[in-house]
């Protein structure tokens, strides 16, 4: 059976960071009940937005909500608080990204689901982390992760470029992992103690850990300069070149020392062997721009093919920019189950984007399709112990909806 089949998870959450936390749980195979609002139900549903292309299926619903359950369902209706209630006293997470100044009025706050169930894990996302000025502010991840933590001002190619954006949901996938991680945690903390915990994470604080290394530099009191542009980079073997059929690549000659004899075989150049400028490393720095210089001039002479092969064989490591069309056709990502297949017509693609994570002898669940809105509002209701008549009523109220009442979103 899978890891996690006997967890039960509470999936009170909107758009990405927070559900797809709980989507790992249920890639390990945790039963995870996915509340929505009657009507349209979660918002992330709704793929209108123009930074999402146009495809025939609702790729991103499928990705981040595969092996869920829905249950639609009225949290700002008093008998959709009671719902709720009654599967917390049976659940053993509780994940919610609702901005924290709405959560006592629906109901759904640590200290009352606490009450219910004190092994209950509740596990909470916000965009600045709870306490402080910006506890209450609203944010996603382009603004809380990747704007304020000064990865966009950082990565930009070279100081007169503006900042660079972000696509959409680049930190909130990240930021799922470490309230997955942050989860697991405390259900060892739970197996320790019997009792449960209040586990939280924030965008903004994964977007300082992203970025950790040039943000700890700055505390400790070094100044970092505007990024170079690659043809002024501060080491030449630690920087992006293209071949001659316009694959770029990105070179990354470690230990330099090592490498540098390795290297110049490759590109059967003896002059660079013996000039002076390039013996050594900190002469290799010195001289950066101009070894750029010769290095584009190399390299640019083969196609990517080529290139690829020796550097393979000389042991010197590199990354070939992919673009969006190589991944399909990707080998290794399909063979080390980073891509997992997907088997369902109605997902319009072979493979889903794994969770980065595996554990050995413990297989994951195979993917399937994302519910559709209120899909199984009358199972879960059944097996909380409602009667017909009380789902009946419930539906009749607005306080639950059904798929078979409702058009799926597309």
């Amino acid at each position: 059976m899978p890891l996690l089949d006997h967890l039960r998870v509470i999936d009170a959450a909107s758009f990405v960071a927070a559900p797809a936390a709980a989507t790992v749980l249920a890639d390990f195979g945790a039963d995870v009940i996915k509340i929505e609002p009657p009507g349209r139900g979660d918002t992330y549903r709704d793929r209108s937005s123009p930074e999402h292309p146009a495809a025939d299926v609702n790729y991103s619903w499928i990705l981040d909500s595969r092996n869920k359950r829905s249950l639609s369902l009225d949290l700002k209706q008093p008998r959709g608080q009671a719902v709720l209630k009654r599967l917390v006293a049976n659940a053993d997470v509780f994940v919610t990204n609702l901005p924290l100044p709405g959560r006592p009025r629906l109901g759904i706050e640590y200290e009352t689901l606490k009450a219910l169930n004190p092994r209950l894990i509740y596990a909470s996302v916000s965009a600045y982390g709870e306490q402080g000025p910006d506890a209450n502010r609203p944010g996603f991840d382009s603004t809380a992760l990747w704007a304020r933590s000064s990865l966009m001002d950082m990565v930009r190619p070279s100081p007169d470029s503006p900042p660079a954006r972000s696509l959409p949901g680049m930190g909130d996938h990240p930021t799922a992992m470490a309230l997955f991680g942050g989860i697991m945690a405390a259900l060892y903390r739970r197996e320790r103690t019997g009792t449960g915990t209040y586990v939280s994470t924030s965008l903004m604080a994964n977007g300082l850990w992203m970025n950790a290394i040039q943000v700890q530099a700055m505390l400790s009191g070094a100044e970092y300069e505007r990024r170079r542009p690659r043809e002024q980079a501060r080491s030449a073997l630690q920087n992006l070149y293209r071949a001659r059929d316009g694959r770029w690549f990105q070179l990354a000659c470690t230990p330099e020392d090592k490498r540098w004899p390795r290297l110049v075989e490759v590109l059967e150049s003896p002059a660079l062997a013996a000039d002076p400028r390039f013996a050594t490393t900190a002469a290799r720095h010195r001289h950066a721009d101009a070894l750029v210089a010769e290095l584009d001039a190399i390299f640019v002479t083969r196609p990517w093919a080529w290139w690829r092969e020796r550097l393979d064989i000389a042991g010197v490591a590199y990354g070939p920019v992919g673009t969006l069309r190589d991944i399909p056709d990707d080998e290794q990502m399909r063979a080390s189950d980073a891509l997992t297949p997907i088997d369902h017509p109605g997902a319009g693609a072979q493979y889903v984007v794994n969770s980065p994570v595996w554990l050995r002898d413990e297989p994951k669940r195979a993917p399937g399709l994302a519910p559709e809105l209120g899909e199984h509002s009358t199972d879960i209701l059944s097996e909380a112990g409602y009667e017909d008549a009380e789902i009946e009523s419930l539906r009749a109220s607005g306080v639950i909806g059904c798929s078979q009442e409702q058009d799926p979103v597309p």
